[in-house]
């Protein structure tokens, strides 16, 4: 495991927006296939940001970095398809304000650029092809042009 970073004004600044185009919240991930169209969504769109170890209220939940890692990983490899660009960034909290915590929490932010490569497309487990655009704060299903 890379060690992780401390930048608790970074997160700070991140949690204080809210979910929106390229920017999106999970406490963890549970179901693949869900958090797979908001990847494609964001390679989609302009990119993004997925905060996993943070409550859609902003809370700092925490996480098993290499558990979400697995299961984000599994999630593109397994649902998206031509494969995306993506890259993780794991960091610590000990301190939150001026409160100190019991034990550090981990929170995990995977960043997904705009891709070169697109229409990207989410592929469920009967072999259909779905196109999800960024709208506002959610991933919606379209029909791509052309």
């Amino acid at each position: 495991m890379e060690s992780p970073k401390k930048d608790n004004e970074l997160i700070k600044k991140i949690i204080s927006r809210c979910e929106g185009i390229n920017l999106d919240f999970k406490q963890s991930i549970s179901n693949q296939l869900k958090i797979a169209k908001t990847i494609v969504a964001f390679a989609n769109t302009i990119g993004g940001t997925i905060v996993v170890g943070v409550s859609d209220q902003r809370k700092i939940t925490g996480i098993d970095p290499e558990e979400e890692k697995f299961m984000l990983d599994a999630a593109i490899a397994h649902y998206c398809t031509p494969p995306i660009n993506y890259h993780f960034q794991t960091y610590e909290i000990s301190q939150w304000g001026d409160e100190m915590l019991e034990e550090e929490k981990y929170i995990l932010l995977l960043h997904i650029p705009e891709s070169l490569a697109k229409p990207h497309y989410v592929v469920d487990a009967e072999g259909k092809r779905t196109y999800y655009l960024r709208k506002e704060d959610r991933s919606v299903p379209v029909t791509p042009e052309g």
